[in-house]
């Protein structure tokens, strides 16, 4: 048996020293492959010659009349880092944060003559909806409300020192009244911290257009009802969330307005509308008793949000604003940077001051 074994590895070797045999390199046919191919030199020429580098795509430059204003003196800046402190320390979302608002140090700086202005955001950093034009997260399940942000908004509001207060809300679809109720706490806190002193003006969600919520709202105590139109009517599916309507926002500004405070809207430029499609939502806000419009440029604040269409000139937004008030518009800020909170304290004092000269005349 071992003789055997023995035997056959031998033959098993013999017959693989025979394949090797017959597989033996070929040097002399690899010299001449060699000798036909391209050679050292033709590496280095290729190696030289100019190549073409493919540069970043960039988007379009944005036009002269985009430009920010920046922070220029001691009291601005003292007022911007006192309402950065007090949002900071009270653990508050500001809508001018999170929806990178290119305003920020211009509301917030405020002046010696001018009013500072913040936005709080209430109920989270996280929005139930997905509008293309909107910068904020977005979850179908946000985190639970805070049931301590009444007091904090209160005291934080008072620590600002501040003549006028925006908050806006991110959209709870996933409360059972849309965070009506929260909100109407927090504006009683303020005015109660305030001692009634400071302005409130809240940017509210359209609480799916249910009338009981909207009151409870509107008959907290607050000074002005804002509620976002966004775009013009026929744009309006493609910007918003499916569940953000041209017409229940119209319906929402008409029931706020039935509880006899100001109300506001504001409409973003730049999808691509007619001049006729952005005066008949002018118009239509002014149906419903809308008392004050803004209208600035939309500018994309992510690359995965809607791009813009077109960026409108100042000359075209000063036309809207004379447009405005001959509709008669309580006031109707209009501009390149104007926001819907865009020195709101200013626009809404400055009005009431005109008021009071023209009735004392």
């Amino acid at each position: 048996m071992f003789v055997q074994r023995f035997l056959c590895r031998r033959g098993v070797r013999s017959c693989s020293s025979a394949a090797a045999a017959e597989k033996k390199f070929d040097l002399e046919s690899f010299k001449t492959k060699i000798g036909d191919g391209p050679s050292l030199d033709d590496f280095v020429e290729a190696h030289t010659q100019k190549r073409v580098v493919r540069k970043p795509l960039r988007s379009e430059p944005l036009p002269p009349w985009l430009k920010l204003q920046m922070i220029k003196t001691k009291d601005q800046n003292k007022n911007f880092q006192t309402i950065k402190k007090s949002m900071r320390a009270s653990g508050l979302a500001t809508v001018c944060e999170e929806a990178r608002c290119p305003n920020i140090g211009e509301c917030w700086g405020g002046g010696e003559n001018e009013t500072a202005t913040a936005t709080i955001m209430l109920m989270g950093d996280t929005c139930t909806r997905g509008c293309r034009f909107c910068a904020i997260k977005t979850s179908r399940a946000p985190p639970p409300l805070d049931p301590e942000e009444p007091v904090k908004t209160g005291r934080s509001v008072q620590k600002m020192g501040v003549d006028y207060v925006v908050m806006t809300m991110v959209d709870r679809d996933d409360l059972p009244d849309g965070g009506a109720a929260h909100i109407a706490a927090c504006i009683r806190a303020i005015k109660e911290e305030t001692a009634g002193k400071v302005l409130v003006e809240c940017l509210t969600g359209d609480f799916q257009g249910n009338t009981q919520h909207i009151e409870t709202v509107a008959t907290a105590g607050l000074e002005v009802f804002a509620h976002n139109i966004e775009c013009v009517e026929r744009v309006s599916p493609i910007v918003r969330d499916r569940r953000a309507k041209y017409r229940q926002s119209l319906d929402v500004l008409a029931a706020a307005k039935t509880h006899g405070v100001l109300t506001k809207s504001s409409i973003m430029l730049g999808f691509g509308e007619s001049d006729e499609e952005v005066r008949q939502t002018m118009r239509d806000l002014r149906s419903v008793g809308v008392d004050c419009v803004t209208l600035g440029q939309y500018l994309q604040p992510l690359r995965s949000r809607m791009k813009v269409a077109q960026y409108v000139h100042p000359d075209k937004f000063e036309q809207w604003r004379i447009e405005g008030e001959e509709m008669g518009f309580l006031y109707a800020a209009s501009g390149p940077m104007v926001r819907s909170s865009y020195k709101a304290g200013e626009y809404f004092i400055t009005n009431i001051l005109k008021q009071r000269a023209a009735a004392a005349s």
